[in-house]
């Protein structure tokens, strides 16, 4: 079955705080102790990065076992890993620097202030064929607005409902504002170097878009897609069962490319496909599950729920045939139940405190880990 699949990794970013929900910075302390995690510009989250992996029973080791070693830390400190993405109960005035001599943290702090502290999932998927990357690019920059309604978990921000379902979308600064649908790799390379020389972007990592080409040579040497919109998804059953989705999609593209991307099958241009995509993209930041969305075929509007549940029967016959299923479960309960921020509003707007939340989301958390030893101890 592996020989079909994408290697597959994750930048997972955390907040830490104290167990009643507010945000506490110690990354740089964090960091000196565990060089699994790197620094943000704000010391108040930080990163770690899995090593890629085809199986997914092993990426789901990869992405527990930091956060184990990660929460014993903060037990030691009266601290612990905080669910969501945005400030749900955070300073959102004042940067708190995790470096003060780094130039390029002065850079983010003066340019965008607080916005940036987010927290988030990036799923990198390995495609060194650039022709079959960038077609991947153009499918899930089209269809990135519902992996963030699954994810989305942010509806707070310095302790008030802020109207949004991914309050870390709304705010994050997408940089540069316009980015085109890339028709090839050199369409690519020519418009980063034209960017650079503008100052639009600062260096070739400063495309924050939805998704974005990566590799260890950009914009040259590419070899992955990066999928960047996605809140942090503290249930990992639920990632895998997204980055599963994802997989399924371009696997689906790489043996149909006039069905799957858009620039074979849609009746819109590049560029009314980017507008549409990023039109797509602030509705689910808005409504996740409940949004309007316009499909990237013909432009015709269809619900979210309704749009995934699409992707879902287009990809089983796929899923059952490599196996994969059964980790796609999870989403049919998001479908059901609403997504971590469609529950918490729920209960908020039945009177339920945010510190409450959160600090049931931080139980959820720890106690995913705890199965998750106990499994492992079995044995």
């Amino acid at each position: 079955m592996t020989n079909f699949m994408l290697l597959k990794g994750f930048e997972v970013e955390l907040f830490t705080g104290t167990f009643a929900g507010e945000n506490v910075g110690v990354s740089s302390a964090i960091t000196k102790d565990l060089s699994d995690f790197v620094k943000e510009p704000d010391q108040r989250n930080l990163e770690y990065i899995t090593i890629p992996d085809q199986r997914y029973a092993v990426l789901k080791h990869a992405l527990l076992l930091p956060r184990i070693k990660l929460r014993k830390w903060l037990d030691y400190k009266k601290l612990t890993i905080l669910p969501g993405s945005t400030l749900s109960l955070g300073n959102t005035t004042k940067f708190e620097r995790s470096e003060l001599g780094n130039p390029y943290h002065s850079y983010i702090e003066k340019t965008y202030g607080t916005k940036v502290v987010t927290a988030s999932i990036h799923i990198n998927l390995g495609i060194e064929n650039l022709s079959l990357l960038f077609s991947a690019l153009r499918l899930v920059r089209c269809e990135a607005s519902l992996l963030l309604a699954l994810s989305a978990s942010s509806p707070f921000l310095g302790g008030n409902a802020t109207g949004a379902h991914s309050q870390r979308w709304v705010q994050f600064p997408k940089t540069p504002l316009n980015v085109p649908m890339f028709v090839d790799h050199g369409h690519y390379v020519s418009w980063v170097e034209n960017q650079l020389v503008m100052g639009n972007m600062q260096n070739e990592r400063h495309l924050w878009t939805s998704v974005r080409p990566n590799g260890p040579q950009r914009p040259h040497v590419l070899n992955r897609l990066e999928l960047r919109i996605c809140d942090l998804v503290g249930n990992v059953d639920l990632l895998l069962a997204i980055t599963a989705l994802l997989e399924l999609r371009i696997i689906n593209l790489k043996n149909n490319i006039k069905k799957y991307d858009p620039m074979e099958a849609s009746s819109k241009t590049p560029k009314e496909l980017a507008r549409l995509a990023d039109e797509n993209d602030l509705i689910a930041a808005k409504y996740s599950l409940d949004g309007n969305l316009s499909h990237w075929k013909n432009g015709n509007k269809i619900t979210c729920r309704e749009w995934i549940n699409e992707l879902l029967l287009d990809v089983t016959p796929l899923a059952k045939e490599l196996d994969m299923f059964e980790l796609l479960q999870p989403i049919g309960s998001v479908l059901r139940k609403g997504n971590q921020s469609m529950i918490w509003l729920n209960s908020y707007s039945k009177g339920v405190s945010i510190q409450s939340l959160l600090q049931k989301g931080i139980s959820e958390m720890e106690r995913e880990e705890t199965n998750f030893i106990q499994l492992k101890s079995t044995y």
